[in-house]
């Protein structure tokens, strides 16, 4: 491996969209990001829908009436 050819490992601070700040080591002097641990759905358990264009109310208007665990379809062919 050839010497002096890597930029320079160092702390770093990670700025969140929320507001919230962390240290990690990078190569970058500052990180900037949109989601982070504090904000994102996935360790937060809030679920953020965005629908444009009705797709959720188009998908929910159109499985209303199903029943999950009824084997209805099987029963009418006997």
């Amino acid at each position: 491996m050839k010497k002096d050819i890597h930029p320079p490992f160092k702390k770093t601070l990670v700025h969140c969209a929320c507001g919230n700040e962390f240290e990690t080591y990078s190569t970058a002097k500052e990180i900037k990001v949109e989601i982070c641990s504090q904000c994102h759905p996935l360790y937060t358990g809030q679920q953020k829908i965005i629908d444009t264009r009705g797709r959720v109310e188009r998908f929910k208007r159109k499985y209303q009436n199903v029943q999950y665990g009824k084997i209805d379809r099987l029963e009418k062919r006997e």
